[in-house]
């Protein structure tokens, strides 16, 4: 059966929208998938289940834990070949810190309004000296920070209202360390 990953965004962030992880197992199994593992607070559920459509996965989680938990998470689902696909087409092979690099997952395709806008905010963050790139492959952006994402210019205005990301859908961000540990969670 394949083996899918949930990556939920905005729960558990700053005292809001708290989330039990024994509850999120909990709900993510009544859906009738099975082998249910969740990793660290922030939204991150490995499952199999025999359906393809990921997008129709996520819904389903969305519907489900909006009525279970009360809290209205975007979910991001990928299946686990799309995950090592995500981790194949890493532009910065050569980063060894995962705390410098991260993956923002969206729901679909980043389409040329947010591709120019992505472009814009790096041009900005590199006119104030920055040392930060992002690359968007698919439906992932990758955003390289050398000198770390809490001092990230480009980061900062990736995610500000109106930003790229918040423009591009459902968009979840997670570290190197946390991508590849959930495709090591995956059944193969």
């Amino acid at each position: 059966m394949p083996t899918h990953v949930a990556l939920l965004r905005g729960i558990n962030v700053g005292g809001r929208n708290r989330v039990a992880m024994a509850e999120l197992r909990s709900v993510v199994t009544s859906l009738a998938h099975t082998d249910v593992a969740t990793y660290i607070q922030s939204g991150n559920v490995v499952f199999t289940c025999p359906e393809a459509d990921t997008t129709a996965i996520a819904a389903a989680l969305e519907r489900a834990i909006a009525e279970s938990l009360d809290v209205r998470p975007t979910v991001v689902v990928l299946s686990r070949d799309e995950l090592s696909q995500v981790i194949e087409d890493n532009p910065y092979p050569d980063e060894t810190n995962p705390r410098f690099l991260h993956a923002a997952f969206t729901s679909a395709q980043i389409g040329p309004g947010q591709l120019a806008a992505i472009a814009t905010a790096q041009q900005r963050a590199t006119d104030k000296g920055s040392r930060d790139e992002a690359k968007v492959v698919g439906r992932t952006l990758f955003l390289h920070t050398p000198d770390g994402l809490g001092r990230s210019e480009l980061a900062a205005q990736l995610a500000r209202t109106g930003g790229p990301l918040a423009t591009a859908g459902s968009a979840t961000v997670r570290n190197w360390a946390t991508v590849t540990k959930l495709l090591a969670m995956c059944v193969a």
